[in-house]
């Protein structure tokens, strides 16, 4: 089964700044729900883990990073990402390309267009669920970019600009926070596709 996505989020900084971050691939994997790196092969190859909570219960994904692409001019990522669980009864595989365009100089877009491709229990859910739930993951991601993206402008904004102090000009530039990523909450991830469901049906039966 693959689900197609194509988001485009508003960010509360110039393209530089939330370019520093979507350049940082620890970074944008703290960003997503669940996602850690734990190994890093080389400036392109990536181990990683991704942790669902459901409850007191959990699961625990394996997976393989590669960057393709990374492209300054454009503000371009393009990476590929697959795993499996634990019990080797699920797996998952994610092409994503993710640009940051300028909107002026205090803000700016991300814009992504990823496949996601989902197979053994993973890909019961069905289509319509499975874009409810990658819908929110979405979000999650979105709100935390943002929230490193707006706390990196912050940290530049604080750098002393007087260009004739020459410890000032010593300083190296700011770079994005990493903080360890929390497990995905799957009943979160639950309970919006039983929404989404109920005003599906909901709206049918106004029809």
């Amino acid at each position: 089964m693959k689900v197609q996505l194509q988001k485009t989020f508003a960010l509360p900084a110039s393209a530089d700044t939330a370019w520093e971050v979507l350049r940082n691939i620890e970074a944008v994997a703290g960003c997503m729900p669940g996602a850690s790196i734990i190994e890093r092969i080389d400036t392109r190859h990536y181990k990683g883990t991704v942790a669902v909570k459901f409850g007191p219960a959990s699961m625990s994904f394996r997976g393989e990073l590669e960057v393709l692409e990374l492209e300054p001019a454009s503000r371009t990522l393009h990476l590929v990402g697959k795993g499996t669980d634990s019990t080797g009864s699920s797996g998952a595989s994610m092409d994503l390309t993710a640009r940051v365009e300028a909107v002026d100089a205090t803000s700016s877009n991300l814009v992504g267009n990823s496949e996601v491709s989902m197979s053994g229990k993973a890909a019961t859910f069905g289509g319509r669920m499975m874009n409810t739930v990658a819908d929110q993951v979405l979000k999650q991601f979105a709100d935390n970019f943002a929230a490193r993206v707006r706390t990196l402008q912050a940290q530049a904004a604080a750098v002393p600009a007087d260009t004739g102090n020459a410890e000032a000009g010593k300083r190296a530039p700011p770079t994005a926070p990493t903080p360890p990523s929390t497990p995905l909450n799957g009943l979160a991830l639950m309970w919006a596709v039983i929404k989404d469901w109920l005003r599906s049906l909901f709206a049918a039966k106004r029809a």
